[in-house]
């Protein structure tokens, strides 16, 4: 995976088609790189400037134990989707990527600073090392009695794999609803609307209340921004 600085974004947009943006309370259309203008640039990079140290502060308050050395980068690989997202690199520092056509999609600094707290809160909050935990038990769980049963070592191995992967959703909506509260104490002390920031989720599918899904339905999300805001 390539990852391109955040001041590598202004050579970007020099050279890049300017292209008229609409809000819209649908999912968009899929946004081309084109779409990111010199104006997007500008934007992301004061977002960065003012929310990075905000979150680096509630990490080291929070979790003093954590790396919150935070690296913010842009996901520039073709063809990627809407999408922001938190790892850590190799040497352990969190790393929050965001895609091009993410970029592109957000329609003001509010929401670009929710979605940049959201992800920062999924490291604070030790989101990746604890889904790591529970998708190890369900492997345990489910390949152990798959071997109880007599199942061949295929079966057991099939298992396995099917557990750590429920294990591994189990607790996702809960960490999404974690990210959003946290989220919003970010953004709020960042200087940014909460309120208007979590009004992202307009452009994008509701995911409903499915069983396992990854993500909570929309509404809830919103309404766990809304009542943290309320106490800020």
């Amino acid at each position: 995976m390539r990852w391109i600085p955040c001041l590598a974004l202004l050579a970007l947009a020099s050279c890049v088609e300017v292209t008229e943006t609409r809000q819209t309370t649908r999912p968009a259309p899929q946004p081309a790189a084109s779409a990111v203008t010199r104006d997007k640039v500008q934007q992301f990079l004061t977002v960065v400037q003012r929310v990075q140290p905000v979150a680096e502060r509630e990490c080291r308050a929070r979790a003093p134990r954590a790396n919150c050395d935070f690296r913010i980068v842009v996901d520039d690989r073709p063809g990627q989707p809407v999408n922001a997202y938190q790892t850590l690199d190799r040497n352990g520092r969190p790393v929050l990527a965001f895609t091009l056509p993410m970029i592109a999609t957000v329609r003001n600094t509010d929401e670009l600073a929710f979605v940049m707290g959201h992800e920062a809160a999924h490291h604070i909050a030790g989101h990746i090392p604890r889904q790591q935990q529970s998708a190890a038990a369900g492997a345990l769980i489910l390949g152990g009695i798959a071997a109880v049963t007599g199942a061949g070592q295929g079966a057991v191995d099939q298992a396995a794999r099917v557990g750590a992967g429920v294990g591994g959703r189990v607790f996702s909506k809960e960490f999404e609803l974690e990210a959003d509260a946290l989220g919003t104490v970010i953004t709020h002390r960042a200087g940014y609307s909460p309120l208007r920031g979590v009004e992202f989720f307009t452009q994008i599918p509701d995911p409903g209340n499915r069983f396992l899904g990854t993500h909570p339905p929309n509404a809830q999300r919103v309404e766990t921004v809304r009542r943290v805001a309320s106490q800020l």
